[in-house]
């Protein structure tokens, strides 16, 4: 299954998996739009329960632009996570470019209260050459 993740990182025993799709069917380049779908799974693979409270996005157009974009939780959720436990959700991100890069950090909450920031890889979102075509 680790193989549908292509991207991965791992922070203190939490490890974020990421695969990533261009939707061509939600993208319309002819009014400058590209939309990709990513799943991500979070394992917690530490000794400890963790919660997830909130996200930071970094989002890079092909121009340069940057996008931050904060909030609580995952898709309306902040999920316990014991030891051995995984979280699985999926959500989208639209571009005016045809292609550009999403990373970022989730920040949980250890049972002792304390918190840590647990990152998302670096990934890339490519729209096929086919995709610029009008």
């Amino acid at each position: 299954m680790k193989e549908l993740f292509q991207h991965a990182a791992t922070t203190d025993g939490i490890t974020v998996r990421v695969a990533v799709n261009f939707l061509p069917e939600q993208s319309h380049p002819e009014a400058g739009k590209w939309f990709w779908v990513y799943h991500i799974r979070i394992e917690n693979g530490s000794h400890e329960e963790a919660k997830l409270l909130t996200r930071h996005w970094r989002i890079t157009d092909a121009r340069g632009m940057v996008n931050h974009v904060d909030g609580e939780g995952v898709v309306g959720e902040q999920p316990l996570l014991l030891p051995g436990e995984s979280h699985d959700y999926v959500s989208g991100c639209p571009l005016t470019t045809t292609h550009g890069s999403m990373e970022g950090f989730y920040t949980f909450a250890k049972a002792d209260g304390s918190q840590m920031e647990v990152r998302i890889p670096f990934f890339p979102l490519a729209a096929p050459e086919t995709a610029d075509r009008h």
